[in-house]
């Protein structure tokens, strides 16, 4: 396989992953945490190169460090998740750019991090984005349930007798998988593109939850695959094309909201509730 083709296929499985976890991102309000995650992993890529180690595994093992400090600010009293979020943002970033400045002379090329550098992906790469797409899919398809009555009514999950950190738990790490590897195809500053665009889009256009979780990968899909062509075709980056064309199709979704609603109507809502019945008759 050439290294475009490799740079295909990693830019649908990568775009097919962001779609499917974007999907609880966007229900569950997550948007401004996986921003502050894709920013705040920067310094953990850069150390990664200073040591001479996986930069993949630098992003994620900085994710974990941020995910735990999240946590802690937001239990403090009188703060929460968004000053939490907002705090690691700017000051996982700024530390990524210091740790950049005080090492200039890099074996590799950090700054193709922040923009994504797709065309120089390997198989290792590859390969990890084919695990994190195969464990969300099993995740979703076991406890998608679950996850759908926790985020639409927590008050009746906790009710059911269910515990809600383990499903929290769950979305933080499909979330934080899903950042680590996008970086390289999208970058650092662009990865949330990716992540949100096509879940948004989907919840435009989609009558179920379960129609939203299978437009939204396809749309994901079909970004990352359209964005590497039109880098080819225009000589331009690929991550800022991906990222472009994720936000385009969410407008072009935006446009077809009236009709899409005038075919299916306002199932999306409806299923919400059914959903929520149909959990709480189980429990």
């Amino acid at each position: 396989m050439g290294y475009f083709e490799q740079a295909l296929l990693a830019a649908v499985l990568i775009g097919a992953v962001s779609g499917l976890v974007g999907t609880l991102v966007v229900l569950r309000q997550r948007t401004f945490f996986a921003q502050a995650l894709t920013h705040a992993t920067f310094p953990g890529a850069v150390g990664a190169a200073i040591l001479g180690v996986s930069v993949p595994l630098g992003a994620a093992v900085a994710s974990v460090i941020i995910v735990g400090i999240m946590s802690m600010i937001g239990r403090v009293k009188r703060q929460g998740n968004q000053v939490a979020s907002g705090i690691l943002l700017t000051a996982g970033f700024a530390l990524g750019v210091l740790l950049q400045g005080l090492n200039p002379g890099l074996p590799v090329k950090v700054d193709s991090y922040l923009v994504g550098s797709i065309l120089t992906v390997t198989d290792r790469d590859v390969a990890l984005v084919a695990v994190v797409l195969a464990f969300s899919v099993l995740a979703i398809a076991l406890l998608g349930k679950q996850i759908m009555f926790s985020t639409f009514d927590v008050n009746g999950f906790r009710a059911a007798g269910y515990r809600e950190w383990p499903i929290e738990l769950l979305t933080l790490v499909l979330i934080t998988a899903t950042v680590v590897t996008a970086m390289p195809a999208v970058g650092a500053i662009l990865a949330i593109a990716l992540i949100a665009a096509p879940a948004a889009a989907a919840r435009l256009l989609s009558r179920t939850t379960t129609q939203m979780f299978v437009i939204a990968p396809l749309l994901g899909a079909l970004s990352g695959l359209a964005g590497v062509m039109l880098s080819r075709s225009l000589n331009v980056a690929a991550g800022p094309a991906i990222a472009l064309t994720a936000a385009v199709l969410f407008l072009l979704a935006l446009l077809l909201r009236p009709l899409a609603q005038a075919v299916g109507g306002p199932g999306l809502a409806n299923a919400r509730r059914s959903s929520r019945t149909s959990l709480r008759l189980k429990a």
